[in-house]
């Protein structure tokens, strides 16, 4: 099973997105060329950390999923996980080719060399980008280059099989994000998904991730900040971080920059640095830029976030909306809008075969 394999096109498929603030499970169906909504769940770990999900506890995790997909009446057993962005490399890279042989060769002395582990525990793919040149020069092709451990690729799909579930793919966060937030968007896109306890930064050109990073602060820092500056329960800080009236309250002035800039900060440098990272690059003579930025993940929903940092990196920031190519009924809607930034992953996971 490779991370970019495909199986025959079925019907319906779970996207499944198990991460540090819960699991997080879509159900949808391919009706006719559009994704129609068929179910969703989403619920706390039953167990302190993922890292605890994922090994010591996994049979308790596994029964907990197989009682989620029930409660949920999913009406399939094909699921698409997505496997965590820090937990996996990925990286572009340039090979002169003649063949497909040479670029197998090649692509595996490139990978020893990147990859700081031995290429025998770790279940590589890769994905043409471009090919150029021919003829009078020596090919050269672009290749995503993507690898993650084999180790924790059993794991999944340990988990999987005792959730009474069959995993026929795993995917990246980032094509699962891609597929969700962005779709044929040609544009050069960076994709901000701040999580409970990471913040992944990627930044797409032409539907590739050309640059992922990942960063340990979320969602839980901010509101451990929110908590200790103004002394208030951990359960009140939460709510205050969607609560525009208790945010300007916050700020005393009314005006929350300043206060997001406080709570941002570690977040904020970090997408400075990746976005200076990105445009600081040239091709065929031109400077790279960065057209636009999705914010996702649950602490997106921060108050006038995508006014801050339109503000801030003179670009136009808007929160995805990762139902916009899901059919689904009108009435479920002021739900959806709500829980959409933590959905995004396993939505793009469930679109797999609806592209």
């Amino acid at each position: 099973m490779g991370l970019f394999s495909h199986e025959p096109a079925h019907k319906s498929y779970i996207g499944l997105d198990i991460g540090q603030s819960g699991i997080k499970l879509v159900e949808l169906k391919n009706e006719k060329g559009r994704a129609r909504l068929v179910t969703y769940a989403f619920a706390k770990l039953p167990v302190e950390s993922y890292e605890k999900a994922m090994n010591e506890e996994v049979d308790k995790t596994a029964e907990f999923l197989k009682k989620m997909i029930a409660k949920a009446k999913c009406t399939t057993k094909l699921s698409v996980a997505a496997l965590p962005i820090s937990s996996v490399f990925s990286s572009i890279i340039s090979v002169p080719t003649s063949n497909e042989k040479e670029l197998n060769e090649t692509i595996q002395l490139q990978a020893k060399k990147l990859i700081p582990v031995p290429l025998d525990e770790i279940s590589l793919d890769h994905k043409v980008v471009e090919t150029s040149g021919g003829e009078g020069g020596k090919k050269t092709t672009k290749v995503l280059l993507t690898g993650a451990p084999k180790s924790l690729v059993q794991k999944y799909m340990n988990l999987s099989k005792k959730a009474g579930l069959e995993l026929i793919s795993l995917e990246t966060e980032a094509f699962a994000q891609i597929r969700a937030l962005i779709g044929k968007d040609r544009s050069s896109i960076m994709v901000i998904d701040i999580g409970s306890v990471r913040t992944n930064i990627a930044v797409i050109e032409k539907g590739i991730p050309f640059l992922n990073r990942s960063i340990a602060t979320g969602g839980v820092a901010i509101t451990q900040t929110i908590s200790k500056t103004l002394g208030v329960p951990y359960e009140q800080a939460e709510n205050m971080k969607r609560d525009i009236r208790a945010m300007q309250t916050f700020a005393q002035t009314g005006d929350i920059s300043p206060i997001l800039s406080t709570l941002l900060k570690p977040i904020i440098d970090e997408i400075k640095y990746s976005f200076n990272l990105y445009q600081g690059q040239t091709e065929d003579g031109q400077q790279k830029r960065i057209d636009k930025i999705i914010l996702t993940g649950g602490s997106a929903l921060l108050p006038r976030l995508p006014e801050f940092i339109t503000q801030l990196m003179n670009v136009n920031a808007y929160l995805g909306d990762p139902w916009a190519r899901v059919v689904y009924p009108q009435d479920l809607r002021p739900i959806l809008d709500e829980i959409g930034p933590r959905f995004s992953v396993s939505i793009g996971c469930a679109m797999r075969d609806i592209e």
